[in-house]
């Protein structure tokens, strides 16, 4: 590969990275629950196997948006996810159905995940705005 091309690429990549960023920090907030909390239980991740797939909503998922999967929730319906843990809160939008593992009550895109804090499960609250 010559200078120019892996220049040109260097640049995309930091672009595509600062974006990623920016859009997931600008997101979190304090853990301040507006709208009526719905559920709380556990809250996990997904996306690096299912990144380009359809979701249930008949969209393309995207690990990098703000979205999560949930069992009932009216697809579209935005949601407020506050990390107990952390205090962190982002809103997120139903795109998706599951979780499907036992014992948890909403999964979120990575890009949401990270934004309140969770790598693996934490628990939450989820706030229906």
């Amino acid at each position: 590969m010559d200078q120019r091309k892996v220049t040109l690429t260097l640049a995309s990549l930091f672009i595509a990275g600062s974006a990623f960023i920016s859009a997931s920090v600008a997101q979190a907030e304090p853990a301040s629950t507006s709208g009526k909390v719905i559920q709380s239980g556990r809250a996990s991740w997904y996306g690096p196997g299912f990144h380009g797939r359809k979701t249930a909503s008949g969209e393309t998922f995207n690990t990098n948006d703000l979205t999560a999967a949930h069992r009932t929730l009216p697809f579209g319906t935005k949601v407020k996810v506050v990390n107990k843990r952390t205090g962190q809160s982002v809103v997120v939008r139903i795109n998706d159905r599951g979780p499907y593992a036992h014992g948890r009550v909403i999964d979120l895109s990575k890009a949401s995940a990270q934004a309140i804090g969770i790598s693996g499960v934490d628990p939450v609250a989820v706030a229906q705005l």
